[in-house]
């Protein structure tokens, strides 16, 4: 198996920087379009044989070191007993928590019951590569699908999560208690399936000021981290517009923390500290740029992420309308690049 992804997540010295591209699967790949023009989103993830069918594609096309299973951080929450709605417009909670005892009737669900297609993907991505690269699995942080929860899909003010935090405290740690039950057996099972590496997504960590991300978030992601590395697999974090945030992330413990675009590499190398891996961090719009100016910035990247301890990838997702080739030029562009890092410059 190629364990490049492996090593660099564990700080140990690789031949090439290795290279995923989040959200992988995506209506970026004319493939994928095709499968999703015969099933909807939220089925597809439940069929396993789809699911891995649309995991392997961008593996395949684009050349990335890992597999990232398709499946969608909210997933848990309908097994806990929550109506889910989700498509491309985005995921819609018709009945939304708004008091403690809407919260009170979630279950602690078992995994294999209730989410084992999850695993089953899993079991059959592996052997769709034959192992030839690692699968990640992965889950949403507790803050990050409570909040979806309570606000009943996106949000751009969080105002009804954040008033829960606020006005009611004990009731606000209860729910992340209760998903953080939910969350551990659930990325337990998936690396009982086999997966290599897990990541964990606070989207919406970065809505925190420090003092509540420390308080309502860092607690629970700490326990799942902890978890998960019992079970002898790393573990990535990663949350969008959280570089103010680096040093709380590493107090998680995590192997490797994800970066957006928002910070330079090496600053955020300063902040986090030198016992953590690092992962990112392309402006995915980067993918738009001609050929030299996209080598230009991933040269910057490899060289200010340093030569160990750093798994390339975009600052966030994927967008739709990007190439397939800009995205391949990206893989093999790290790939050629990534065997000539130097150290990152002096400040």
């Amino acid at each position: 198996m190629n364990d490049r992804l492996l090593r660099a997540a564990r700080r140990q010295p690789v031949d090439v920087t290795p290279v995923w591209i989040m959200r992988q699967a995506g209506r970026y790949l004319p493939e994928y379009r095709a499968v999703r023009e015969k099933i909807d989103f939220l089925p597809l993830c439940k069929t396993p044989d789809l699911a891995a069918e649309v995991t392997v594609q961008p593996v395949r096309r684009l050349g990335v070191d890992a597999a990232i299973i398709f499946s969608d951080i909210l997933i848990p929450t309908e097994a806990m007993g929550m109506e889910l709605e989700l498509g491309d417009r985005g995921p819609h909670f018709p009945s939304p928590l708004r008091t403690a005892a809407d919260i009170e009737k979630l279950a602690v669900p078992d995994p294999v019951e209730r989410t084992g297609f999850v695993a089953e993907a899993i079991r059959k991505t592996r052997a769709a590569l034959h192992d030839s690269v690692p699968v990640i699995g992965f889950a949403g942080a507790p803050f990050t699908l409570a909040a979806y929860m309570v606000e009943g899909g996106g949000s751009k003010t969080f105002i009804l999560i954040k008033r829960l935090l606020f006005e009611q405290p004990k009731v606000a740690h209860a729910l992340f208690d209760r998903l953080t039950r939910t969350l551990i057996p659930y990325l337990e099972m998936q690396v009982e399936a086999g997966a290599r590496i897990v990541q964990i997504f606070d989207s919406w960590g970065g809505e925190l000021s420090p003092r509540d991300f420390e308080s309502f978030s860092l607690p629970y992601l700490t326990r799942m981290v902890q978890a998960v590395q019992a079970k002898g697999v790393p573990v990535i974090v990663f949350g969008t517009a959280m570089s103010t945030h680096l040093p709380l992330l590493r107090r998680t413990g995590a192997d490797v923390i994800g970066c957006d675009w928002r910070i330079e590499l090496d600053q955020a190398r300063a902040l986090a500290g030198p016992d953590v891996a690092l992962q990112g961090n392309l402006d995915p719009l980067a993918l738009f740029l001609p050929h030299a100016e996209l080598e230009q910035r991933v040269a910057d990247i490899l060289r200010r992420a340093g030569p160990v301890g750093h798994i390339f990838n975009l600052g966030h997702g994927i967008l739709p309308p990007t190439s397939p080739d800009a995205a391949k030029h990206l893989v093999e562009t790290v790939h050629r690049l990534g065997c000539h890092v130097t150290a990152p410059p002096t400040p």
